[in-house]
């Protein structure tokens, strides 16, 4: 397509050569002739003047560039619309129907254009909902309910009785439904706590690869409809996520801990057990929760609070060994001074030395003569 053409669908100002041919797309470092490129991030402006990318895509305040360019309100979601008019990879799952490997309880239930690909497991009572699409090697255990266009990846377990809604994304390796890690001291060991209760994955969900959702304890283990969970994601038993929060990689969440809705937990977040985060919450990277954190808060540092707090901590913690080397030697400049000023002190144990009497000469009774 023309710069243009593409302007034009995705509701872009051209500024420069609108004819210019865009074959593909790639990020501004690793762009080349034919292709178009973004930026959004400050930090990449360098590049700009070094990609070998025929068109970028920028910010609508941005000066007139070299290249030809795109001017949008939001660069990076006008990218993400331009990388799906380039879209060619190869449709991704089996075609509707039943692969002959596949194993199907017969008092499962399948809608509709299902598409069950090589070694599916169906348990009983199972339903699967119209146009869902599953992967190579997936278990779905008893009574497990999946709502319309769900798309399942190989090797994922859904176990007994949880339920997904509508238009559902599990990736490739997650379990749904496991049991929480439950176990009660009895003297001499640990004795397992049944885990009796469910999962519920809400509308429009998407959950990363070896992502694990561990099944209450009794109730509900749920997350909220619109949500987005990362690869490498541990939530634990009894857990609530509201709608159309973000969970990045390797975050853990405790049992019994109520998550709001449009939070976001980043990379490597750690999150204690029964607390409540608020709606719209932030935490930073490896950020620890060990308390409830009040809607609104942007929180991060271990353990988490005010953002802006511990980035000050942490600004003073790599000062310290600085500001020690300081204190040490003001330390011993004081002891200088101390040491200039205190008076002499008489040695202890010994009498003042008293003046000696004159010596008399020239015998008995005699003076000296001068």
């Amino acid at each position: 397509m023309t710069l243009g053409e593409i302007a034009e669908k995705v509701g872009a100002r051209v500024v420069g050569n609108a004819e210019v041919e865009i074959t593909g797309v790639a990020g501004i470092r690793e762009a080349r002739p034919g292709q178009i490129t973004f930026l959004a991030n400050p930090k990449y402006e360098a590049f700009l003047a070094e990609t070998g990318a025929s068109a970028v895509v920028l910010h609508e305040s941005t000066p007139t560039p070299a290249l030809p360019a795109l001017l949008t309100p939001d660069p990076y979601l006008t990218f993400l619309e331009i990388l799906r008019l380039f879209d060619r990879a190869l449709p991704e799952g089996p075609e509707p129907g039943i692969h002959p490997t596949a194993v199907v309880a017969p008092s499962a239930r399948l809608g509709a254009d299902v598409a069950l690909g090589p070694w599916v497991v169906v348990s009983e009572q199972a339903v699967i909902g119209d146009r869902c699409r599953i992967m190579a090697g997936c278990y779905l255990g008893p009574a497990v309910t999946l709502g319309e266009d769900c798309l399942i990846y190989p090797r994922v377990v859904v176990r007994k009785e949880c339920s997904l809604g509508r238009r559902v994304v599990i990736h490739a390796g997650a379990v749904i439904g496991d049991d929480g890690f439950g176990f009660a001291p009895d003297g001499e060991g640990y004795r397992k706590i049944p885990q009796l209760g469910r999962v519920e994955i809400e509308d429009d969900v998407d959950i990363g690869a070896n992502t694990t959702i561990d099944r209450a304890t009794t109730g509900v283990t749920r997350v909220g409809r619109g949500s987005r969970i990362d690869n490498l994601v541990m939530i634990a038993h009894n857990v609530e996520i509201g709608e159309n929060t973000i969970i990045c990689a390797q975050v853990g969440i405790s049992g019994s801990t109520r998550v709001g809705r449009h939070v976001t937990l980043a990379g490597q977040v750690g999150v204690s057990g029964h607390v409540s985060i608020g709606d719209g919450v932030r935490v930073g990277a490896q950020g620890g929760v060990t308390k409830s954190v009040s809607a609104g808060e942007v929180v991060s540092g271990y353990p988490a609070q005010s953002h802006i707090r511990a980035q000050r901590e942490l600004a003073a913690l790599r000062a310290l060994p600085e500001a020690l080397k300081r204190i040490r030697e003001l330390e011993r400049k004081v002891r200088e001074l101390e040491g200039r000023t205190q008076p002499e002190r008489k040695p202890e144990g010994k009498a003042p030395l008293k003046a000696s009497p004159p010596r008399r000469r020239g015998g008995r009774g005699g003076t000296e003569k001068a």
